[in-house]
């Protein structure tokens, strides 16, 4: 069972990367001394309502201050996928360069991931789902080359699947290669930053949403529930409800 108390953030093991795409998010999150790195998705940049994808990019480096940040490809043929992994790969030494597991034909882009990571090429390999992903992407990956493998585990929990001891099979499939990290993607709470901490997971991501809930870590319950019941009432009485009773 997790123990969580006050004060048990300053004792995660785990590396606590920022996901989004808003500028001003990123810029908060340079204010956290927990974040240790960004990570973006094309849906993320659409969401927040990013057009030209360089100038984001090259924005959102400047705000991270050599900190890693991975950006995605958004081909989906493998050569095309090559030559913007170049070029973004070229825009600085911290950025990891997002390449799908598959494109959306399910072909997996072992060639892919093999070329560019033997071309140095920092990657992030993403959407994985099984351990048999990881161990087949980290085949693939050279022992020089840092890398990082997202398994999206909050999509596994989507599923009704506890992702936990599948995230362990995966740190067992990378144990042969230690300049690659597990990256725990898509976390659908904060008790997942503990959890992955927990089985030696090397990074999890965190939206805004989730960031937020930090300050609530290790809070007394009782005095949480008070703050709740004074939430209810507050929003109610805002609301003007009235109930006539005889």
């Amino acid at each position: 069972m997790i123990e969580i108390k006050k004060g048990s953030l300053r004792n995660l093991k785990i590396k606590l990367f920022a996901d989004g795409a808003e500028l001003s998010e990123i810029a908060k999150a340079m204010e956290n001394p927990l974040i240790q790195g960004f990570t973006t998705n094309p849906t993320l940049m659409r969401k927040a309502g990013v057009r030209d994808y360089k100038a984001f990019a090259l924005d959102a480096l400047e705000r991270v201050k050599g900190l890693p940040i991975s950006f995605e490809v958004f081909a989906d043929d493998f050569p095309t996928m090559e030559r913007q992994a170049l070029e973004i790969a070229s825009w600085g030494k911290n950025v990891y360069v997002k390449v799908p597991v598959t494109n959306t034909k399910g072909e997996f882009a072992d060639d892919l991931i093999f070329d560019l990571s033997y071309s140095d090429v920092k990657l992030n390999v993403t959407a994985l789902m099984t351990p048999d992903q990881v161990s087949q992407v980290s085949a693939r990956i050279s022992p020089n080359t840092p890398a990082i493998v997202s398994v999206f585990a909050g999509r596994i929990a989507d599923t009704g699947r506890n992702p936990v001891p599948l995230m362990l099979e995966c740190l067992a499939a990378l144990q042969d290669k230690p300049n690659v990290e597990l990256l725990w993607a898509s976390p659908r709470e904060l008790l997942n930053v503990f959890q992955a901490d927990e089985i030696g997971c090397h990074i999890i991501t965190a939206t805004n949403d989730i960031l937020k809930k930090l300050s609530t870590v290790g809070k007394n319950l009782l005095e949480y529930s008070l703050d709740t019941v004074k939430m209810f009432e507050s929003d109610a009485r805002a609301a003007g409800y009235h109930i006539t009773t005889s």
